[in-house]
């Protein structure tokens, strides 16, 4: 069972510990204590936690069959004469995306307006960190 601290909860939720502690008092989230006595958050229930928190994922502007959508901030919009670069902070995620130059201007996207990056891809790429890269979590049993 991977359980987290509720330092590294916070980070995974991009939130603050005084956040997950509130969350945790308010019995929004269960969390438990370790051998020193430390909370600890069971991975599996904030998984559901997260999940719980995310919304009604058929809420969307438009019908697609895209699942991942990140709404953020545009924070960088570099453009040539063909072809843009377009920078959208999502939460703690940095998400870049090219395209023509023709489809920002058509979308009127400047730094500093609201975005939604709508990510279909058939290659995903999933990495677990190991122990001494700076692993979050914790498996016990």
């Amino acid at each position: 069972m991977t359980v987290f601290r509720m330092g590294e909860a916070a980070e995974l939720l991009g939130v603050s510990v005084d956040t997950v502690r509130r969350w945790v008092d308010a019995g929004r989230l269960t969390a438990g204590r370790d051998e020193q006595g430390h909370r600890v958050i069971d991975g599996v229930d904030l998984a559901a936690f997260v999940r719980a928190q995310a919304g009604d994922p058929e809420r969307r502007a438009e019908e697609s069959s895209a699942r991942n959508r990140l709404r953020g901030i545009v924070t960088a919009v570099v453009k040539d004469a063909v072809m843009a670069q377009v920078d959208i902070q999502a939460g703690p995620f940095r998400v870049v995306s090219l395209m023509s130059r023709e489809a920002v201007d058509e979308l009127d996207l400047k730094v500093g307006s609201v975005a939604v990056a709508v990510i279909k891809s058939t290659t995903v790429v999933v990495e677990k960190p190991t122990a001494n890269a700076g692993s979050r979590g914790r498996t016990g049993s």
